[in-house]
């Protein structure tokens, strides 16, 4: 996970330098593209079941976990350039949905 974090840190202070505008609307071209990689994800799922007749079985279950990845690394990315103290708000928000997550009930 620190190694994550790490290159989130990375990544979003290698965008922000480049990054001439303000800052909000870097914010909100970064929370866009959370859903661009979250839209290669759903198109590289597609591909794996081979669910579009055009193109078949586009893709494999590879491209699927790599999507994953730069979905997840895209959102901790954002949360890089929301300022604060990225890791110290992910972790609490992990301990809030673990709570709720022991707590579900099973399913029969």
């Amino acid at each position: 996970m620190e190694e994550l974090l790490h290159v989130a840190n990375l990544v979003a202070n290698k965008l922000n330098s480049h990054w001439e505008g303000p800052l909000e609307e870097r914010l909100t071209l970064q929370a866009l593209k959370v859903s661009e990689e979250a839209g290669e994800l759903a198109q590289a799922v597609i591909g794996a079941r081979g669910i579009n007749p055009n193109k078949g079985h586009s893709h494999t279950w590879d491209d699927v976990r790599a999507e994953a990845c730069d979905t997840a690394l895209t959102a901790l990315v954002t949360l890089h350039m929301l300022g604060g103290d990225p890791a110290a708000f992910l972790a609490e928000h992990l301990r809030t949905i673990r709570a709720k997550a022991e707590n579900w009930e099973a399913r029969a």
